[in-house]
């Protein structure tokens, strides 16, 4: 399991993003030698957990809940396969890009080392929104038909990472899996139960102490008006 690739993206403004400043930082390219990651504070305060990159949307995006966000290579695959097009490293707007590791697979609190001193863990799965859709100039057959395409793909939605222990990473570095949790609930799971399978989310909340915030209130609203 290795790390192909650490993407950053700087502010740039588009017509495509509903975020108040006009501006995204969703274009990420790879970046050269090392790269310091570390967590960037509180949700709706901090902005991305990646040296030199720009999180532009406080809302949906950042935060130590949201530091780093993960997107396997073998996926990127299989969307240049669908669309029919190249999709480079950082395509999806990923601050890491891996082989070898299963990302959509992996557990809600799972955690990574990626080189020698960074860990890393799992809290849930990329909600994709305007902003992606805007960036990838696929429409589809109508305003939501990437989001809507991206959300029921199998291919899965990347996985968000809070920041465990920070330090640098770089490209080759090697990523172990050093703790899995004794549940069920996988970044895939936690996204089919927030998107197209509702009756879901009450089963998720075993895994509520690693869980993204906002993934969690909404499975605690769920369950609270549905029961579960």
């Amino acid at each position: 399991m290795t790390l192909l690739s650490v993407n950053a993206g700087r502010a740039k403004r588009v017509g495509y993003t509903d975020s108040a400043s006009g501006t995204t930082g969703i274009d990420k390219r790879p970046v050269d030698g090392p790269v310091r990651i570390e967590s960037p504070g509180p949700n709706g305060v901090g902005a991305s957990g990646v040296a030199g990159d720009d999180v532009c949307d406080l809302r949906f995006h950042g935060g130590a809940d949201r530091a780093v966000y993960a997107f396997a290579r073998e996926n990127l695959d299989l969307w240049e396969r669908e669309l029919g097009r190249e999709l480079a490293n950082g395509s999806f707007g990923e601050n890491l890009t891996t082989s070898g590791l299963d990302v959509n697979g992996a557990l809600i609190g799972e955690r990574w080392r990626i080189g020698g001193s960074v860990v890393l863990e799992v809290t849930g799965g990329r909600i994709p929104c305007r902003t992606f859709q805007g960036h990838l100039e696929e429409q589809g057959v109508d305003a939501k038909g990437w989001v809507r395409r991206f959300t029921r793909a199998g291919a899965g939605p990347g996985a968000l990472l809070r920041v465990i222990e920070p330090g640098e990473v770089r490209a080759g570095d090697p990523v172990t899996v050093v703790r899995r949790p004794d549940h069920g609930v996988t970044v895939a799971l936690l996204h089919r139960a927030a998107t197209t399978e509702r009756a879901l989310l009450p089963e998720t909340l075993v895994a509520a102490e690693w869980m993204e915030s906002g993934l969690l209130a909404l499975a605690r609203r769920y369950a609270d008006e549905y029961g579960g």
